[in-house]
């Protein structure tokens, strides 16, 4: 829905939209120096008139219709009780397009689901919902969430762009809600990552992400790309916010059996380990393996450096390397391919019982030619796996790759006492658009997702003077409360943050 300047300003001078967070919205409201009305009339005012004209960031597939009539319902509540429906009211969220969101189209990126209005929402955004949040707008992504590097789909024409830099990539799959929430397009945003995809967006956006672990979080809803890695969770300008969003949505869900590992746990209140001395007394370590390659950066090392220098100067102790010995041995053993993803995909179609679906197999996507033509190989490719996943020797032998590298990992944490590991979350900066020469950079793709273990990117500075660069903390299973202590810590400490500068005065108001 398009709403004029002239509405989204009638609250400018009580709320600056940039940057604001669920705290100043919060505070806004209660001082009754704007409304929710305003707030979503703010942010939809600011996708016109910047993610399509403008500087045209290209991060939006469609906003709500229903967004601003949302808002007038809470504005009535809160008028009527002076009380907010949840810890969210009013906090308008940017959701990746690959989530069912009920009443709005859900494509995955891909021309071929164009038209699928879900009657339900994923887990995720239900539960947002339920604690009073709005989804504003569906995000962009990589077409299906193939391409961690880059966000390209055929649902939008062209590339999403960094805000940071317009001539380079927010990374994949999530490009496009890093892109719109670091361009303050909303508050807070909603990812998923298999192998990058919340992390890296996060990265290149100057944002904080948080991918948890397998199985706190439910991914009901959500379109899968490799249902034994697929992750779904927060992206967010601050530690605290991210971490407002994490705190609603962790926990078991009946609609998704890998939560069944939550279901005797107690969620903690992730809000006390925001702790600005968290990293006193921390005991971490630097994993050369995970980011040192043949064309790591110059930069992004040097960035880094910095980083373990203000991790020690606040408080921690950083050693220098830990390897995990194992690791080139499980690597070579790790045996044949695992490729599950037309199974996990039609799996998911067939059981939604939604006659609205375009397609309810990878064949019948395939022949109606409705996608981007750089995942045609990875389609077809996937295709031709005759052999579902619980059947595939490949999988087999992935799986047991996991299980020795789980161990492994939490042998050499057990063996050297960490609390966690850090390392760039990528090796290099954001790639110019359409460059599919210099190397990549993605970190990502090995220890978080294959041991199922947890991982925060937040922001450490910046290499070329503006583009993004993250610092990722790496931990046991279930150890969300301590990275978040770790993360808030060192943001608090270095307040590397800031908005993008490369767009000038355009994303002002």
């Amino acid at each position: 829905m398009l709403v004029s300047t002239a509405d989204a300003q009638q609250s400018r001078p009580a709320f600056r939209f940039e940057e604001a967070t669920v705290a100043q919205v919060h505070a806004a409201l209660r001082q009754r120096s704007t409304t929710c009305h305003a707030i979503v009339a703010g942010y939809l005012s600011r996708i016109e008139r910047f993610d399509k004209r403008g500087p045209a960031l290209n991060a939006i597939v469609l906003t709500n219709p229903n967004a601003l009539a949302i808002a007038d319902s809470l504005d009535r509540r809160f008028a009527a009780s002076r009380a907010f429906v949840g810890s969210l009211h009013c906090i308008p969220v940017i959701v990746k397009d690959n989530f069912q969101t009920a009443g709005l189209q859900t494509t995955a990126g891909t021309l071929a689901l164009r038209g699928w209005t879900p009657r339900d929402d994923a887990t995720m955004v239900k539960r947002l919902k339920d604690a009073g949040a709005i989804v504003l707008a569906k995000s962009n992504m990589a077409e299906l969430a193939f391409s961690p590097y880059e966000t390209v789909s055929s649902i939008l024409p062209g590339y999403t762009k960094n805000p940071y830099a317009l001539d380079r990539v927010t990374a994949g799959s999530s490009g496009g809600t890093g892109a719109a929430v670091a361009a303050s397009f909303g508050v807070v945003g909603l990812g998923t990552d298999t192998g990058n995809s919340i992390r890296g967006p996060s990265a290149h956006n100057a944002l904080v992400g948080i991918r948890s672990t397998m199985g706190l979080t439910s991914r009901d809803g959500v379109v899968p790309l490799n249902l034994a890695s697929d992750i779904a969770g927060p992206m967010a300008r601050t530690v605290t916010d991210a971490v407002a969003v994490f705190q609603v949505v962790a926990g078991y869900d009946s609609n998704d059996a890998v939560t069944e590992a939550s279901r005797a746990r107690t969620i903690p209140d992730y809000a006390k380990a925001l702790r600005r001395d968290g990293l006193k007394g921390a005991r971490l370590a630097v994993l050369p393996q995970a980011y040192v390659t043949a064309t790591t950066d110059t930069e992004v090392v040097r960035v880094f450096t910095r980083a373990v220098a203000e991790l020690r100067r606040d408080g921690a102790t950083v050693l220098d390397s830990v390897v995990i010995p194992e690791l080139d041995s499980l690597r070579r053993s790790a045996g044949g391919g695992c490729n599950p993803f037309k199974f996990d995909l039609e799996r998911f179609l067939s059981s939604r019982n939604d006659t609205t679906l375009p397609v309810k197999t990878l064949a019948e996507l395939i022949r109606s030619r409705r996608f981007h033509p750089s995942v045609e190989v990875r389609l077809t490719t996937a295709q031709a796996e005759s052999l579902p996943p619980e059947r595939n020797p490949g999988c087999a032998a992935r799986d047991r790759f996991r299980e020795a590298l789980r161990a492994a990992v939490l042998r050499a944490m057990d063996e050297n006492r960490l609390d966690a590991f850090v390392y760039p979350t990528w090796s290099n900066p954001p790639r110019l658009i359409g460059d599919l020469n210099t190397p990549h950079g993605d970190n990502n793709q090995l220890f978080s997702p294959s041991t199922g273990y947890p991982a925060i990117t937040v922001p450490m500075g910046y290499t070329r003077a503006v583009l993004p660069a993250g610092l990722q903390f790496f931990g046991r299973p279930w150890s969300e409360e301590t990275l978040i202590r770790l993360a808030y810590s060192y943001e608090q400490a270095t307040k590397w943050r800031r908005e993008p500068t490369t767009l000038g005065a355009t994303l002002r108001r």
